[in-house]
């Protein structure tokens, strides 16, 4: 796809939740001319914060001050999405692992099977009370099996008193009577994420919430008196955008500009630590008698630990910033052990099972151990000592890891320094080749 801007720089802005951080990209030249950052509230309007990096840019470089600006945020919570499906190890599980493929954050998840309902519509309306959900994704029922479990579902979300709006991904044969249900709630219509048993299908739901985000819930946070405005600039959650970055990392685009293959970003956070993997799924490496997982891994992943922040789950001020080599080493020992959690929950575990057919290989998570790269990201990596990078990424990476995790076993590892991931995956669907060039140039291998 050609570029279709005429303008030869573009603002890419992450609107995060603390900070607002800019780069100014230069389009001819796929190169970052110049990055700021300001803090995203400090006056109660977000597009403050925007001005405030576009002023600061445009010292350094003139041309920021026209820029196109292309944006995601994370600001006023990010998008909270509650899932409601129908078995909890199936149609839920498989809507929780979409919600966060599709950058949100999951606040609760009720599975409908085997419950009075009221007391269902009870759960949901618990959540999207207290937790402030902004998006409801549906799920329920294979294409072609039981509609009772998709509608019945419906019925649960419409009794909550949730108005919306809600993303309904479950079997296609109840669409009709889930419409009927739903009416008077905004509610759009994706393809199964469940089609069948063994098969989780997230693209279609992913696009959907991503729409949904953009039509209903940026503008109606309350972020800054100019919404109509900040909803034109952004183009989805800054984690739907860095998983974007992470794909045209693995993929590429086409055989004349290949992908690395398979990656793994491991962000270390202040209040969370989220892992991204885009992995490919080989059917080859199944032939050791592999026990299948009901709902399927899909090759773009992510995971978010809100147990394993750096300074929320450690009980330090989001402010703390380290200034002395003890406070640095303690800062280290904090993010090593996060990182290393955070990867072990995300990739899971391989190990030798008895079943009625034998002895088999059951894994759970993501096999990452055909990793080629993995990139850290998060300030205690962008700032810290020389060498931080080895010290608390070093341990992820182990060949024949005698517990069984799927952890990467020959992967080289790389910080982020720039925040380049969220510049690509913004400019990855209009500008493509300058989204490609920077990835390469993070994978250290610039074309």
């Amino acid at each position: 796809m050609a570029d279709r801007s005429g303008a030869d720089v573009v603002l890419c802005v992450d609107i995060g939740s603390t900070y607002t951080k800019a780069l100014l990209v230069d389009l001819t030249t796929a190169t970052v001319v110049a990055g700021a950052q300001r803090p995203t509230l400090a006056t109660g309007d977000v597009m403050d914060a925007v001005d405030g990096c576009r002023a600061d840019l445009a010292a350094t470089d003139p041309r920021a001050a026209d820029a196109a600006v292309l944006a995601c945020s994370s600001a006023g919570g990010g998008l909270r999405i509650a899932v409601v499906g129908f078995e909890a190890l199936v149609t839920a599980e498989a809507g929780r692992r979409v919600a966060l493929s599709s950058g949100g954050k999951v606040v609760g998840v009720v599975a409908t099977a085997g419950r009075v309902p009221e007391d269902a519509m009870s759960d949901v309306a618990g959540h999207t009370t207290r937790a402030g959900v902004d998006l409801v994704l549906l799920t329920g029922g294979t294409d072609g099996g039981n509609r009772d479990a998709l509608v019945g579902g419906a019925r649960v979300v419409a009794g909550s008193g949730f108005t919306g709006p809600v993303v309904v991904a479950g079997n296609a044969d109840a669409r009709d009577e889930v419409a009927a249900v739903l009416a008077g709630v905004p509610h759009v219509f994706a393809d199964n994420a469940v089609p069948r048993i063994g098969v989780l299908a997230p693209e279609s739901a992913r696009a959907a919430v991503r729409d949904q985000f953009l039509q209903h819930v940026i503008a109606g946070k309350g972020l800054t008196a100019r919404g109509d405005e900040l909803a034109r600039l952004v183009h989805g959650p800054t984690p739907d955008v860095v998983l974007a970055g992470v794909e045209m990392l693995a993929y590429g685009i086409d055989d004349a500009r290949p992908g690395i293959g398979d990656v793994t970003v491991v962000d270390v956070g202040g209040a969370t630590t989220d892992v991204y993997s885009v992995v490919t799924l080989d059917a080859e490496r199944s032939d050791d008698g592999l026990a299948h997982e009901v709902v399927a891994p899909t090759a773009a992943t992510r995971t978010v630990e809100a147990d394993l922040g750096m300074r929320e789950s450690a009980g330090l001020p989001p402010s703390f910033v380290p200034g002395t080599d003890e406070e640095y080493a303690a800062d280290e020992e904090i993010a090593r052990t996060a990182a290393a959690t955070a990867v072990r929950r995300h990739a899971g575990r391989s190990r030798v099972v008895l079943s009625p057919e034998g002895r088999v290989v059951e894994r759970s998570g993501v096999d990452l151990r055909e990793v080629a790269l993995v990139i850290g990201s998060g300030g205690v990596l962008r700032h810290g000592r020389p060498g931080v990078a080895e010290r608390v990424l070093g341990g992820i990476v182990t060949a024949d890891d005698p517990e069984g995790w799927q952890l990467p076993e020959r992967a080289r590892i790389v910080v982020d320094e720039q925040y380049l991931l969220m510049a690509v995956g913004l400019l990855a669907r209009d500008h493509p080749d300058v989204a490609y060039r920077l990835a390469m140039s993070l994978a250290g291998s610039r074309s």
